[in-house]
């Protein structure tokens, strides 16, 4: 019995020794919080998946969905009729507090702390200025636009007509539109209100028709997705100066482990960034 002790200790010293002992190797030569990020990186894509595939899938199955380039078409200062003018810049403002996150992470690999508390406050007001962009678009939907989570006045035509404004015997033709063009019902003539249309074309011309409420179930998507999204932002934030915070004060100096905790809400700033990306495709671009 003793023999066989002495032996197997011998195995494992001469395992050791030759470097073919494995049992303390990370796996995957990830630490065990990298590999833990991952695990929910990996589950909170499955749920932006989900939500924007709904998304996708109520998209084509209705034919009057609202059209992107007319919905969001507004800019700060009054500016209209500019098409995904200002999500574009909401777009490179977070893309840009990308780089300025992995800037923060190669400082850290180099034990810069004063680089990667520099960096990571740039990250920081990146995040922030992302937000009062959503906000100021969410505003601008709800309170100039009237769109909620129950109601849509974005649509699109499905007949060509003539606005007939007025009521009684006041009534008169106003503006035209073609089939297929988009259309805000509360915008026209600066009321807020269901309007009648005569029908200029096909089986029903001459027809006096009421125009419709677009599909609901845009509002809904659009405020929950991207409030989603923009929850995820704010916790990034926090997180963000937490650790902001821990690296100013020395916290992570004694580790000598390339600030691996900025490494790993990198990864987290990085996974919100891309799903903006798709964010943007699904609300902004089909």
């Amino acid at each position: 019995m003793a023999s066989d002790t002495l032996a197997h200790e011998h195995d494992i010293a001469h395992n050791q020794e030759s470097g073919s002992w494995k049992g303390g190797s990370e796996p995957f030569k990830a630490s065990y919080g990298k590999l833990m990020m991952w695990y929910f990186l990996l589950s909170d894509a499955f749920t932006f998946s989900g939500f924007l595939i709904a998304y996708g899938a109520l998209r084509f199955s209705v034919p009057t969905w609202p059209v992107p380039d007319f919905v969001f078409s507004t800019f700060p200062g009054g500016f209209h009729h500019k098409p995904l003018l200002f999500v574009t810049v909401m777009t490179f403002i977070l893309l840009a507090s990308s780089f300025t996150m992995v800037r923060a992470v190669q400082e850290g690999h180099r034990e810069n702390q004063r680089g990667v508390v520099v960096w990571m406050l740039w990250t920081v007001i990146g995040g922030i200025a992302f937000l009062d962009c959503q906000a100021w678009e969410g505003k601008t939907l709800m309170g100039g636009e009237h769109m909620t989570i129950k109601q849509n006045p974005f649509g699109t035509h499905t007949e060509s007509g003539v606005y007939l404004m007025g009521d009684g015997h006041d009534i008169k033709e106003g503006d035209t539109f073609k089939a297929g063009q988009s259309y805000l019902i509360h915008q026209h003539d600066g009321k807020f209100a269901p309007l009648q249309y005569k029908v200029t074309e096909g089986d029903d011309a001459g027809v006096v028709k009421e125009q419709k409420m677009g599909p609901k179930a845009f509002g809904a998507l659009f405020f929950f997705i991207t409030g989603f999204h923009g929850f995820h932002v704010l916790s990034g934030i926090a997180f963000l100066l937490i650790i902001c915070l821990n690296s100013a004060t020395g916290l992570y100096v004694k580790r000598r482990n390339g600030y691996e905790m900025v490494e790993k809400i990198g990864l987290y700033w990085h996974f919100v960034d891309l799903v903006w990306v798709f964010v943007f495709l699904c609300f902004y671009l089909l």
